[in-house]
């Protein structure tokens, strides 16, 4: 049997968070799911009206009868970073997440909605400030994951380093896909996973079915490092658009929309993104995890996390 995870409040049956993805990748759908299938979910409150995303949390609410987990995940790097913040901790969410940048606010927004703060860390440094912050646990990020990277170091790598800085729990992600993996990483003393790239290829994920089939698509050597005008490198699926924006080649901006506190302005990151999510899976930006191409198939959360338990056992 694995584990149980307790962060703050929370007690889900199965020890595994759901990665917060956007632009709408993961909304009230996929994270509804997740919950209801005894993990946690995470709907991601970057790139999407405020408005839109506290409709979510009420619709993940409704999909979930109050029973499940679920939280929201900001990028700091979005200029409505605070406002999306505050407004989801206004909706009561379970707990707020963050990466790419530390937020000493997030923390004292936390204390003051009472809600518990989680931060992605890439380093055992990071980590214990979090800690010190006030953070109710870390997800430890390595550079297999998909989005953006805070690492060039791989997760089991750094693992080891995040689980001796705290004592609050650890949860490791990035290339997570298999309970072998889950096993691999709850033996080395994480307390739980989080997992995206799997969770994707979901039939309630919230993405088109064109995003999902590139997962499906991909082989081995399919997916790139691309620069993103935050000013991380990024893991995405080799498309089109992707060469269009290698080797540092400017893309045209037609309407800038501010949405980042600093940007290179080489091409818009949220446009790109909107672009899959609107279905054109070739012209925008695909991103995934490092193993996506072992993903072969399209199935109910459910019976992605009952695998994950029987092969965790087996």
């Amino acid at each position: 049997m694995l584990p149980k995870l307790k962060i703050a409040h929370m007690e889900p049956d199965v020890p595994i968070i759901q990665g917060g993805m956007g632009v709408g990748i993961s909304l009230s759908s996929l994270s509804s799911a997740v919950a209801n299938a005894g993990g946690i979910g995470i709907i991601s409150g970057t790139g999407i009206p405020i408005q839109e995303m506290r409709e979510h949390i009420r619709k993940a609410r409704e999909l979930t009868k109050g029973f499940g987990y679920i939280g929201v995940n900001v990028l700091y790097a979005m200029t409505d970073f605070a406002e999306t913040m505050k407004a989801a901790m206004e909706e009561g969410v379970d707990f707020v997440i963050s990466g790419a940048g530390i937020s000493r606010d997030m923390y004292s927004w936390g204390r003051e909605y009472n809600i518990p703060v989680i931060s992605i860390v890439s380093s055992g440094k990071l980590a214990k400030m979090s800690q010190r912050l006030g953070a109710a646990a870390v997800v430890v990020e390595g550079f297999e994951a998909g989005g953006h990277l805070g690492t060039d170091r791989p997760l089991f790598e750094i693992l080891p380093e995040v689980i001796d800085a705290v004592d609050i729990p650890v949860i490791a992600a990035g290339g997570i896909l298999t309970g072998a993996d889950v096993k691999k990483a709850i033996e080395m003393g994480a307390s739980g996973v989080q997992m995206g790239s799997r969770f994707v290829a979901s039939e309630e994920c919230d993405a088109p079915l064109s995003f999902k089939k590139k997962y499906l698509d991909a082989k081995e050597g399919d997916t790139t490092l691309i620069k993103s005008v935050v000013g991380l490198e990024g893991r995405a699926i080799k498309n089109t658009f992707t060469d269009k924006i290698s080797n540092d080649k400017k893309v045209k901006i037609d309407k800038c929309y501010t949405c980042l506190k600093s940007c290179s302005h080489r091409f818009c990151i949220l446009d790109s993104l909107l672009t899959s999510l609107h279905g054109d899976a070739e012209e925008g930006l695909v991103f995934c995890g490092s193993r996506a191409h072992e993903i072969n198939d399209i199935l109910p959360v459910q019976t992605i996390i009952n695998n994950i338990v029987r092969e965790y056992t087996a």
